[in-house]
């Protein structure tokens, strides 16, 4: 039987293991997972290649579709520009020919985004988490957990979201979920439950602290200073910390994702993205908008509610399952 533990005024909690059970391949979940965004795409295309040529209504019908699916202006005129030149240059007439092109120009945009995170320069390897309440953050830890435990590295879990305290429960499921430490106070200073968690993982040899925060708007300012003093006590700990912060988007919310990020960016040093409920939208396109406006590496991307349907993103999967 597990027992209660209590160190400097927090909580830790040891949990029985479960069993997540198979699941299908990621790929086609991917592929299923983009569904609302490719039929956005699918029938727009269709028509728009059945031209045969890339002239001033194709270009149009093209720009028009781009920004239904929340690409953005500036990423759209880029992406057309550079499509009209790969025509001229290799006299592009046929739909084939322009689809391979505009996938092959799509894949060269997000390309830079694609940087698997690499998690073996520190022991503990501590991953601050930020996001605005909904997006999905303390969901996508517990399923982070659970790909890291996949790869062989022990986990610990900081509840440091202290402002509400469904929060702090939510995580204490997906704890027992991944039979992993989740360290939690029912009250008190965020920067206090990170602090502890740090320390209880290097006494443990944990490989790495996932540390949720407490959702919250750019505009909260209050609130960004919180998260930012969170990030100074971690440094305090070590100051190599924290060695990845993410920011956790919710694709539905389209172009307003690139204030969140630029936002963030400017409190907390954001390092990397996590993109989620790219399967209940039609806005995948704002992928393209990030790299060209805001280019900070998607380290995940989510496409489901199990546990496995969050995975490091690839830029030439992404782009297939938008054509196919």
């Amino acid at each position: 039987m597990f027992s209660f533990v209590k160190k400097s005024g927090a909580e830790v909690t040891p949990v029985a293991p479960t069993d997540a059970g198979a699941t299908p391949k990621w790929r086609e979940r991917l592929f299923k997972g983009l569904a609302k965004t490719r039929a956005q795409w699918g029938g727009k295309l269709k028509s728009i290649f059945s031209r045969g040529k890339v002239d001033d209504q194709f270009l149009e019908e093209l720009e028009t579709m781009l920004l239904t699916s929340d690409v953005g202006i500036e990423a759209t005129t880029r992406l057309l520009d550079d499509l009209k030149i790969a025509a001229e240059f290799e006299k592009l007439d046929t739909p084939e020919g322009i689809q391979r092109a505009l996938a092959r120009l799509l894949c060269a945009t997000l390309q830079p985004l694609e940087k698997p995170l690499d998690v073996s320069g520190h022991k503990p390897f501590v991953i601050m988490i930020a996001g605005v309440n909904g997006a999905g953050k303390t969901t996508s830890i517990g399923k982070l957990a659970k790909y890291f435990q996949n790869h062989g590295k022990s986990v610990l879990l900081a509840a440091g979201d202290t402002f509400r305290a469904a929060a702090r429960e939510q995580l204490e499921t997906w704890g027992r979920r991944n039979n992993v430490t989740v360290i939690a106070q029912d009250k008190g200073d965020p920067a206090a439950v990170v602090f502890d968690a740090i320390m209880a993982a290097k006494a443990r040899g944990i490989d790495i602290v996932l540390a949720d925060t407490a959702g919250r708007l750019p505009t909260q300012l209050h609130l960004m200073e919180e998260i930012a003093k969170v990030r100074r006590v971690i440094q305090k700990v070590d100051p190599t910390g924290p060695h990845e912060t993410l920011l956790v988007l919710d694709a539905n919310i389209g172009q307003n994702a690139l204030q969140q990020v630029k936002a963030f960016d400017k409190a907390i040093r954001v390092s990397g993205l996590v993109l989620t409920k790219l399967d209940g939208t039609a806005k995948g396109g704002v992928v393209l908008g990030i790299a060209h406006e805001c280019p900070k590496p998607i380290r995940f991307i989510g496409v489901g509610e199990q546990i496995d349907d969050l995975r490091p993103f690839s830029a030439r999967d992404f782009v297939d399952a938008l054509f196919e």
